[in-house]
């Protein structure tokens, strides 16, 4: 009910015939009609076996290892095949070209890089993802990662996670941070966001932008801003607050001309990334945005479904295939019956401009959907929090994952998803990114499965054990003011892990990352007994402002340099 219907996964695994030995060099041999996305991932194979060893791989002449890339429909949609070929030939095939991208993802994950140079992995058979939509949520805002790291260094992760399966990319344009759309800085932020999207568009992956529909830009005028009080309010209650979470410049679309101005907005956004394209347009009712007026309320089932129809009404004329996902998130957290009003309006009239419900929650899932139905029946995306959690600031501590808590929670929802579009606010979650959209593509596969795959390819095949271990620990110890004991284990299991590493590994920030959030939170349990040392504080705080470029983050995004409790 409500569900896509699912593709069904299938998976065979052989024994490889093709040598185990590590090669110096590997031929990459190419469809003869291959087009630009083809040739791209043929690109990024080759990246990643000579970015992680001492390989080299050529095009042409002889080679001990042969890797043939094909386009074989039939398939089943973005799946792929590997297989063995001829002696010392590995052929890998997609269905389409996003099949043979995650194809070679699944290769290079299943192989080994050392000082001996690259060796193949074992890995052989079929598999096609089971939820259609498995995305992930760039929040370019806040001057976060996103929104400052090099573009060259946000294109390269794009690729990275795109090998682990993610078919779609959501980005945001902020209007809170300019004055209008020929504001320089908001010119500079579409060219950085085309540029991101220009990437994913070239491995032949969806583009998604996300809004909330009462936006304004700083300068709008005072007396058409929303209503953000709470009290006294009829429908709204202030056990979360006495105000909903506005920044301070969004609109109220009960006053006069606001629809008008919002419908502009829209139209100059389409305009702007005309010539990448809108797969999919997110339309979000919080964290900002909203209006508490008595002509809006309750907003979630009144005034954000009447500008929700018109704005999606808006970008489907523009793009006419495009998907319209319509967000829920903090419904009834300060509204009563903002999910049953919008359900009683879809039971009385299914609307026609909606493809996806998106429901999701900072604390737990919100029950409803779960118990009492999607509204419209519509097909259900997640949208996990994997950035936020438990940890303030975000990022401020090094890697933060959290498998067992997003294990948890897919178990209590997964029964009714089409998949889903984690909210990142960075890359210290990463590993969260990759349990998330390996869970839509098999979600009968444990989440601490995944964090195995990802500590063999990341760090070493021979840490995958140990880097399991070392996620629990992180996980037990994930709340500050709860580090225990365990997290002098964790930092001894990285420094052994460390010692098998390749000198590529050690240097590679998702390791550092790794590294400083050992040696950090060990640091935090030494203060707690008066032991703290200044010095590996500072340089966990230098370390992490730089790989996150954090210098001028927002006070939630930026790192704090801790000082340590000294014994008495």
């Amino acid at each position: 009910m409500g569900r896509l219907p699912a593709v069904a996964l299938v998976l065979v695994c052989t024994v490889a015939e093709v040598r185990t030995e590590a090669v110096q060099t590997v031929r990459l041999m190419l469809p003869s009609q291959a087009d630009a996305a083809v040739e791209n991932i043929g690109r990024i194979l080759a990246r990643q076996i000579e970015r992680r060893c001492s390989a080299k791989t050529v095009t042409k002449g002889e080679a001990p290892l042969v890797l043939e890339l094909a386009i074989e429909p039939g398939i089943g949609p973005e799946g792929y095949r590997i297989a063995d070929g001829g002696a010392g030939q590995i052929r890998i095939s997609g269905n389409e070209a996003r099949g043979l991208l995650y194809g070679v993802g699944r290769f290079l994950h299943s192989c080994a890089y050392d000082e001996r140079g690259f060796t193949a992995g074992a890995w052989r058979g079929v598999s096609s993802p089971k939820m259609p939509v498995r995305g992930i949520y760039f929040a370019t805002h806040f001057q976060n990662y996103y929104q400052a790291a090099p573009i060259e260094e946000v294109a390269r992760y794009v690729e990275e996670l795109s090998l682990w399966g993610v078919n779609n990319f959501l980005v945001w344009f902020g209007m809170e941070e300019f004055t209008g759309i020929n504001d320089p800085k908001a010119q500079a932020m579409i060219a950085r966001l085309r540029a991101v999207l220009q990437v994913v568009k070239d491995l032949g992956l969806d583009v998604s932008l996300g809004c909330i529909c009462n936006d304004g830009y700083a300068n709008g005028p005072a007396d058409l801003r929303a209503d953000d009080s709470t009290v006294g309010h009829a429908g709204y209650h202030t056990h979360r607050g006495n105000r909903i979470y506005n920044l301070g410049n969004e609109l109220c679309p009960s006053k006069p001309g606001v629809p008008e101005m919002e419908l502009g907005f829209c139209k100059e956004r389409f305009d702007a990334f005309r010539g990448i394209g809108i797969d999919y347009w997110f339309i979000t009712p919080y964290d900002n945005g909203g209006c508490t007026c008595a002509q809006c309320a309750p907003w979630g089932a009144n005034g954000y479904l009447r500008m929700a129809e018109m704005l999606a009404r808006a970008y489907r004329r523009d793009y006419g295939k495009g998907k319209v996902v319509l967000g829920t998130w903090y419904f009834d957290r300060w509204a009563d019956g903002e999910w049953e009003g919008m359900t009683a309006k879809f039971k009385a009239k299914k609307p026609d401009w909606v493809d996806y419900i998106l429901a999701d929650n900072f604390e737990e899932y919100p029950r409803y959907p779960l118990e009492k139905g999607v509204p419209g029946d519509f097909p259900l995306l997640n949208f996990p929090d994997i950035s936020m959690y438990g940890q303030d600031p975000w990022g401020g501590y090094g890697a933060n994952p959290h498998p067992e808590r997003l294990q948890k929670r897919w178990d209590e929802t997964r029964a009714k998803l089409s998949g889903g579009v984690p909210y990142s606010e960075g890359i210290y979650e990463d590993l969260n990114k990759v349990i998330c959209v390996q869970l839509y593509w098999s979600p009968e596969r444990p989440a601490i499965e995944t964090v195995r795959d990802y500590a063999a390819y990341e760090f070493s095949p021979a840490a995958a054990d140990d880097i399991a271990d070392v996620v629990k620990i992180f996980e037990a110890n994930h709340v500050r003011a709860g580090i225990g004991e365990s997290a002098v284990k964790a930092y001894e299991l990285t420094e052994r892990i460390e010692a098998r590493m390749t000198p590529e590994a050690r240097r590679a920030w998702r390791w550092r990352l790794f590294r400083i959030r050992a040696a950090i939170d060990q640091e935090l349990y030494r203060n707690s007994k008066g032991q703290g040392r200044d010095e590996v504080f500072r340089k966990a705080y230098e370390e992490l402002v730089e790989i996150s470029h954090a210098r001028n983050a927002w006070p939630m995004l930026r790192p704090v340099l801790i000082s340590a409790v000294r014994a008495k």
